[in-house]
């Protein structure tokens, strides 16, 4: 048998693997191994694409009253950062995959003639990000371990640890916190016609919050210091 023959087939990644790697590369690290957070959510430009277009949305229909400028603004701002990525050269995946949410969001509204429906589509992928976290920490696969796990070449590794487990379990804990405080300051908002309200907290309580809950949870989570190894002994 040739020796290529004898060599053993290469170990297929597990899907909590694949989703662990997946998720490192969208997690940026400082020289000194701290999350860099800002970098972590799309720099500068990634902000203001989450931002901008629901902010101006509520601010246009907060002057004019009218959904038709205020959606037509909101998925201009949208556009306008699409041809910046173009024009730029560079990834036009988050502006795209924000552009298709400020499209549903403005579907949404416009169907109902309700500024605030423009709202709504957040709304349901709150709660999807909510129960995803809630049961990730109760099967014991916090997907905080999950999205941090990798780029602290843990793997999935940290799972034979239960003291580990427990620490991405709490850090999930917290990025479920901001979700359920989004909801329950948002709500009340919604089911009380305060568009403006509602618009202003979604902007600072959108990527602001989770960036913040995404900091908090890598602090959290973070490993017990190693003793050193290869100390010189007591002089003889």
């Amino acid at each position: 048998m040739s020796e290529y023959e004898q060599q053993e087939p290469e170990r297929q990644p597990t899907l909590a693997e694949q989703l662990s790697q997946n998720a490192g590369q969208r997690v940026s690290q400082r020289a000194d191994g701290s999350i860099d957070v800002l970098a972590s959510i799309g720099g500068v430009r990634g902000v203001l694409e989450a931002i901008l277009p629901g902010f101006i949305f509520v601010l246009v229909f907060a002057f004019s009253s009218e959904l038709s400028w205020a959606l037509i603004a909101s998925i201009a701002v949208g556009a306008v950062f699409m041809v910046l990525r173009l024009l730029g050269k560079s990834t036009v995946m988050q502006a795209a995959v924000g552009m298709v949410g400020i499209l549903i969001c403005a579907f949404a509204a416009r169907t109902t003639g309700e500024a605030k429906d423009y709202y709504v589509p957040g709304f349901y992928m709150g709660a999807a990000y909510l129960v995803a976290l809630l049961i990730s920490i109760f099967v014991r696969w916090p997907l905080v371990g999950v999205l941090f796990g990798f780029i602290r070449n843990e793997g999935v590794r940290w799972r034979e640890d239960p003291s580990r487990v427990r620490r991405y379990q709490l850090a999930t804990w917290v990025l479920a916190g901001v979700f359920i405080l989004r909801l329950a300051v948002q709500l009340p908002m919604y089911f009380a016609d305060e568009v403006v309200a509602l618009g202003i907290s979604r902007a600072l309580m959108g990527v602001p919050l989770y960036a913040a809950g995404l900091y908090l949870g890598w602090m959290i989570s973070k490993p017990a210091p190693q003793p050193l190894q290869g100390e010189a002994g007591p002089a003889k």
